[in-house]
């Protein structure tokens, strides 16, 4: 973030909650009991994985597009899509892949076949895998959307660490026409703090937290795939592939 570019900020005058407070959850709880349960429902996100012109394929580079060639050329492949070409046939498994392929789980818990499709299909293809850890560029408006059919012409930005880093006060209007860099992990808050967005470290979902029927109507208006949370999803909901919980839904069922 560019220094000076927002307003520091130290708490959320409305309704005098401690917005440093609202970071990324606990791993070891359910996410829908984060910040003392103040939420109604939870949302998550997937990342869509990057549909890109020929030219900007795999096989044509062998890198990455850059955040300005995602925006200015991508397109959301979503997962069910991929889900369907290569065989992993719910939320869970396709997650364990992407976590396999870039090793962020112990080995017991990676499925090296499920990432070798996944890379297979990748490869033959002109789409790359979302990103991880941030806010994704594809995602960026749908974000700043939500704000504004809350009626908020500003959000919160409480970063990674906010003991370290300071909370700001962003204008959307900036973030939108790209005046200002937008945050690339943390939380996004609504400044009278009834919903937020937050995303974490190897993550290929962003969280969305508020009231149900606000998340229904930004979910379906933007076409957000994800699915809400049930009482026992965890942030490492990968393992659900194992039979750890419910989270097995399969691609025709998936929210788009």
């Amino acid at each position: 973030m560019h220094p000076g570019a927002f307003e520091a900020i130290r708490f959320c005058y409305p309704c005098l909650v401690q917005v440093e407070s609202l970071v990324y959850p606990p791993y070891d709880a359910p996410l829908i009991e984060a910040y003392g349960g103040r939420f109604e429902s939870l949302y998550v996100i997937l990342h869509p994985f990057v549909g890109v012109p020929g030219h900007l394929a795999w096989k044509a580079t062998k890198k990455y597009p850059s955040d300005e060639q995602i925006v200015s050329l991508g397109a959301k492949c979503a997962w069910a899509h991929v889900a369907a070409q290569t065989g992993l046939s719910t939320l869970a498994k396709l997650n364990q892949a992407l976590l396999t392929s870039i090793r962020s789980l112990k080995d017991e818990f990676c499925d090296f076949p499920a990432s070798d499709a996944l890379n297979d299909f990748l490869e033959s293809t002109s789409a790359w895998m979302p990103g991880e850890g941030r806010f994704e560029p594809l995602l960026q408006d749908d974000f700043l959307a939500a704000f504004e059919a809350a009626g908020h012409e500003e959000l919160i930005f409480v970063p990674e660490f906010p003991t370290i880093d300071p909370v700001q006060r962003v204008n959307i209007r900036k973030l939108a026409t790209r005046e200002v860099p937008f945050p690339s992990r943390g939380s996004l808050v609504a400044p009278d703090t009834s919903f937020l967005l937050t995303v974490d470290w190897d993550s290929f979902f962003t969280l969305f937290y508020g009231p149900h029927e606000f998340l229904t109507q930004v979910a379906s208006q933007r076409q957000l795939e994800g699915f809400f949370a049930t009482p026992t999803t965890e942030h490492r909901w990968f393992n659900y592939s194992l039979g750890c919980s419910i989270v097995t839904v399969s691609p025709e069922a998936w929210t788009t």
